[in-house]
């Protein structure tokens, strides 16, 4: 039985379910857990000591005092979406919290670090291990019944046609009624937090002089209650003449690992760098060129997604939500609607505090340990920044509407679970192609591919220690699967290091692109599958050389002012 059902055997809606819980039964799953605690093998303090602690201090002196107060309301904002969050993990998460928090075991400080780093009892560095309770997380997270498996929704669905749009909605959680199974809305589902959130938004749009940021703030908080995100979408494409850069509401989908369509709530205050943003902006104008130059048939490349695309460079200064827990983002490119991106491309925010910090602490010493000297020393944070950009530019170019036996449908809709860590390491290898493309055209330097190619392969090792069932991860080790088996690296046992081939690597990036953009093309559900299959299996050389990282951190723990 999951732990939850200890406490929860009652059936009712599911905003109910917070009053669920008394006390007492608060008592007895804290004692169920100590019985249930996973295998004793796992280790908190090891785990926290993948975390390197960095004290995030960006700059806001330049800020007015107009400015900090928004900011500051945004920053309030943001922990709203962290509540939701929570509970998008596991509808039951604010029960075991207390639960593990009445709960006298030595290593409990521990366990509830970890709880509140990643936002549940399952640690995202990990494989999603349990640490508290020993069943594995729902595919479906919070966002389904725990036991609801895909063939019985699709099944349901098949019987019940009526409802397939309702239920694989970006912005419902589904649940059960009898025999039947109902659509939520996020606005009803989660309004105890979207409301104060959306006042919050209001707040601050009233206080801002900025036109473009008071239309978004006013929209999005409208969207909140309604769940209708295009029109804030949009008003968030048209951002500018203000510092203040920020995306909060319902994104990602890598939460749901059943269906791969809901979307999970967070937020990124970031401050922009208006002199490096500029210093990028014109890689944007090459996109359409870029899209032209993808190794596919004209017939899949698609000219109907907008252009625009703007690029900011940015510090982030406080998160909330999806952006916490687990792998610290470093850019991200939104919004994830096709509609919006057909019409104005998408926003691509480069997290450089965040960037900096994983360079110095993470990827420049992994370098040593993966590659042998003369191609270690080639790592560089120049082109962990490119590649950056061009994995952020990448997710815009590519299948995105596509036509399935005479049907419209989209990629997402297709590949479903899948879709997340395809979509990774197609914007992965396509980000590389791209940078070949600019040296090709001349903006980078054309005799510094191999250090484009040291910087990349050392960085599919960091994904990879993500864990290869997360997306990323899964997706960097099909890129390490397909590249050994087309030769582009070798492995010298003796000195346990990889040794690049810089001309088989650029051809096989063409070839790794090509399948992975006709999987999108043809929204080959089954072929995806058996492509992951196939290639995201780790080797015992590439298994040895995580091992042999463990001094350096897998991830950081930003800190950031909880206010200015």
């Amino acid at each position: 039985m999951r732990l939850a059902k200890l406490a929860l055997a009652c059936s009712i809606p599911a905003l109910a379910l917070a009053a669920c819980v008394t006390a007492p039964a608060a008592e007895e799953m804290a004692e169920a857990q100590t019985d249930m605690m996973a295998d004793a093998g796992y280790d908190p303090q090891a785990q926290l000591a993948k975390l390197a602690v960095i004290e995030m201090a960006p700059d806001t002196s330049y800020l007015t005092a107009e400015e900090v107060q928004v900011v500051n309301l945004l920053i309030d904002a943001s922990r709203y979406m962290s509540e939701i969050y929570l509970r998008q993990r596991d509808p039951n998460n604010p029960q075991v919290r207390e639960a593990l928090a009445r709960n006298r075991r030595a290593d409990q400080p521990l366990l509830l670090q970890l709880f509140d780093r990643n936002f549940g009892s399952w640690d995202s560095l990990a494989e999603l291990h349990p640490f508290w309770g020993a069943e594995p997380m729902p595919l479906g997270a919070g966002f389904y019944p725990a036991d609801m498996t895909r063939e019985e929704l699709d099944g349901y669905i098949a019987a019940n046609p009526a409802q397939k749009d309702e239920l694989l909605s970006p912005y419902t959680v589904v649940r059960r009624d009898g025999d039947r199974l109902v659509a939520v809305p996020y606005s009803v589902e989660y309004k105890e937090w979207l409301e104060p959130a959306a006042q919050k938004l209001e707040q601050a749009a009233a206080i801002t002089t900025n036109p473009s940021l008071k239309r978004f703030l006013t929209l999005r908080a409208e969207s909140f209650r309604t769940d209708d995100y295009f029109e804030s979408e949009m008003a968030w494409m048209d951002l500018s003449g203000t510092p203040i850069e920020v995306a909060i509401g319902p994104y990602e989908v890598y939460t749901d690992r059943l269906m791969g369509t809901k979307t999970a709530f967070e937020s990124f205050v970031t401050l922009k760098d208006p002199q490096a943003s500029a210093a990028l902006a014109k890689y944007k104008n090459y996109l359409r060129d870029m899209e032209a130059n993808l190794p596919i048939e004209d017939r899949y490349k698609n000219f109907q997604r907008g252009f625009e695309s703007p690029i900011a460079v940015a510090d982030q200064i406080q998160g909330g939500g999806d952006n916490v827990p687990g792998v610290q983002t470093i850019a991200f490119n939104l919004p994830n609607d096709e509609r919006v991106r057909e019409a104005k491309g998408a926003k691509k925010v480069i997290l450089a505090n965040v960037l900096g910090a994983k360079y110095d602490r993470i990827l420049q010493p992994m370098a040593g340990v993966v590659l042998k000297p003369q191609q270690a020393g080639l790592v560089r944070k120049f082109y962990m920044e490119n590649f950056t950009l061009f994995h952020e530019l990448s997710h815009s170019l590519g299948p995105g509407t596509i036509m399935v036996a005479g049907r419209e449908t989209t990629v997402n809709a297709e590949l479903r679970d899948q879709y997340s860590a395809l979509e990774e390491s197609k914007a992965d290898v396509m980000g590389i192609w791209n940078i070949l493309y600019m040296m090709e055209r001349g903006e980078l330097p054309a005799n510094e591919k191999p250090e484009l190619f040291a910087t990349y392969f050392t960085g599919l090792f960091r994904s990879m220690r993500f864990g290869i069932e997360a997306a990323h991860g899964k997706g960097a080790a099909a890129q390490y699967g397909f590249l050994r088996e087309a030769g582009a690296f070798t492995y010298d046992a003796a000195a346990q290091r990889y040794v690049i081939d810089n001309a088989r690597m650029e051809t096989a990036i063409g070839q790794l692109l090509t399948m992975e953009l006709m999987l999108q093309a043809t929204g080959d559900y089954e072929g995806t599958k058996a492509f992951f299959a196939r290639y995201a299996v780790l080797d015992q050389p590439a298994l040895d050389a995580i091992a042999r990282m463990d001094s350096i951190p897998v991830d950081i723990l930003p800190v950031y002012p909880k206010s200015l």
